[in-house]
């Protein structure tokens, strides 16, 4: 079994640490800052080995130099952004495997929120490490791709199984929240769930990981029907102020 950390950062970040007992390895997934993960490891008794970033933003790689320095962890990240993750020991693509203990992650190209954003699915786990590309009743901001890739992204991604745990790396879920009940207002577990998304937040409690299942059923984001629908969802979103 793989166990997943959540370690808070910056103003509403998420780093992910995972670790697997038989083999003692560690892994820490978009490392926005060092101090908490190492905090985090040290405190478990964990030795980090390997840091996952899924694409090339500050907020997920600010931690990779003085990680490495620290721990001598090797940094995986996606080949299309080598240029701007200098820190970087070995580039990935799409269908490539990489591994915690005897675990396999497969590293699936989801482009849009940046250019060569990619996700980490460990089928055999039901655990998918998907960056800034699928959040809780969202998805990223389309900065340096389109919204026929983010429509593609969420059609591949929604085809996966539903009990796929999600791990994405901000606190969006009540915002995104209040966005989805505007563009599907008569969707009834839309807003049964942002009933228990405020429940949740007003004891300070995470809303994530969420599921694939969750997100089929209640995302305006996945459950759009055409890349002109996603596009004009993104934009609203964008704009919202409620």
């Amino acid at each position: 079994m793989i166990e997943v950390v959540r370690i808070p950062a910056l103003s509403d970040n998420y780093i992910w640490l995972a670790h697997d007992d038989a083999s003692g390895e560690t892994v820490v997934v978009d490392p926005a800052q060092a101090e908490p993960v190492l905090a985090a490891a040290q405190a478990r008794g964990w030795t980090i080995s390997v840091i996952w970033n899924t694409h090339w933003h500050p907020d997920h790689t600010g931690g990779n130099a003085a990680i490495k320095e620290a721990t001598g962890a090797t940094v995986i990240a996606p080949a299309a952004e080598a240029a701007k993750i200098p820190t970087a020991d070995r580039l990935v693509g799409e269908g490539d495997v990489v591994m915690l203990g005897a675990h396999a992650a497969r590293v699936i190209e989801v482009p849009a929120h940046t250019a060569g954003h990619i996700a980490y699915h460990l089928a055999d786990d039901s655990i998918l490490f998907v960056g800034d590309t699928l959040f809780a009743m969202g998805c990223g901001r389309l900065f340096e791709g389109t919204a026929e890739q983010m429509f593609g992204n969420m059609q591949r991604l929604a085809a996966l199984p539903g009990e796929t745990a999600v791990y994405c790396a901000h606190e969006y879920t009540q915002s995104n929240g209040r966005y989805a009940l505007v563009a599907e207002p008569d969707n009834e577990e839309l807003a049964e769930r942002m009933a228990e998304v405020d429940r949740m937040r007003a004891q300070g409690l995470p809303t994530v990981p969420t599921t694939i299942a969750l997100e089929r059923a209640t995302n305006p984001f996945m459950r759009a029907t055409s890349v002109t629908q996603l596009a004009e969802r993104r934009t609203a979103k964008d704009h919202f102020r409620g």
